[in-house]
């Protein structure tokens, strides 16, 4: 789900004409496909079958309401790979924990944390200042 809301609110940031933010979450977007990639391949190496059916999501219109819906679902994100880091160590599949734990990081340490760090400069700036800001020309 991260993925493709990723990818609808690129893409409506680049036809708003915010540049900065575009490249952000088109680099947000590839990321998670990096993700999902180490996934599918470790699910298929255990003989398992993927699931991709993405979850329903409504995406953001403003640019507000996008980042604040992209951290929810960083957050709902975290407490999955959370969840499943738990379920590989009580079924002793430390493989797979560990290539769950560097996208934890990720997505604690850079994702959240900065879509935490833009809700603060609007909050502190103002949305008009921060639009402003993100609307360098490409």
């Amino acid at each position: 789900m991260a993925r493709d809301q990723y990818f609808i609110h690129s893409r409506r940031y680049n036809d708003l004409g915010l540049h900065k933010l575009y490249e952000r979450l088109d680099h947000e977007m590839q990321e998670e496909t990096a993700h999902a990639d180490v996934l599918i391949r470790r699910i298929l190496f255990l003989d398992g079958e993927p699931d991709m059916r993405p979850l329903p999501f409504t995406s953001g219109k403003t640019v507000e309401e996008m980042l604040r819906k992209d951290l929810a679902t960083e957050y709902d994100v975290r407490q999955h790979l959370q969840d499943a880091i738990a379920l590989c160590e009580r079924e002793r599949d430390f493989v797979t924990r560990d290539l769950l734990l560097p996208q934890l990081k990720d997505t604690e340490e850079d994702h959240a944390h900065w879509l935490e760090q833009q809700l603060g400069l609007i909050e502190q700036m103002g949305l008009q200042n921060y639009v402003q800001m993100k609307a360098a020309i490409a």
